[in-house]
């Protein structure tokens, strides 16, 4: 068993091509020993975003903070809020944004172990 607190883990810059702004931590991975899953948390900062992107596996979000928008395969914008969840479906073209000028849009974000 792991017990751990967000503010414990090591926060990294997102450094893919096309991310703005985002800061990465993984609370939960493969080095803990779990089967299947890995938690990771962006914090997207104001006016920043991740890359438009796509990959091979599914992955599960839920939004702890802020409020902001997420581009789907088709460019259409869909507005997210603290307490949404979103499912990113394989090879689904996808990118979050962040709306806010002055708070930062943070979620948690499950990908097969192998991706994180």
């Amino acid at each position: 068993m792991k017990i751990t607190s967000l503010d414990q883990v090591e926060k990294t810059k997102m450094m893919m091509e096309g991310a703005k702004d985002v800061w990465k931590q993984i609370p939960i991975s493969k080095a803990d020993g779990t089967p299947s899953l890995s938690f990771r948390v962006f914090t997207i900062m104001p006016s920043g975003h991740t890359p438009y992107h796509t990959h091979p596996f599914e992955h599960l979000n839920y939004i702890m903070e802020g409020e902001g928008t997420v581009v789907m395969k088709d460019g259409e914008e869909h507005p997210v809020k603290k307490g949404d969840f979103v499912l990113v479906l394989p090879d689904e073209k996808h990118q979050y944004k962040n709306r806010s000028t002055q708070n930062p849009l943070i979620m948690i974000c499950a990908v097969p172990k192998e991706y994180e």
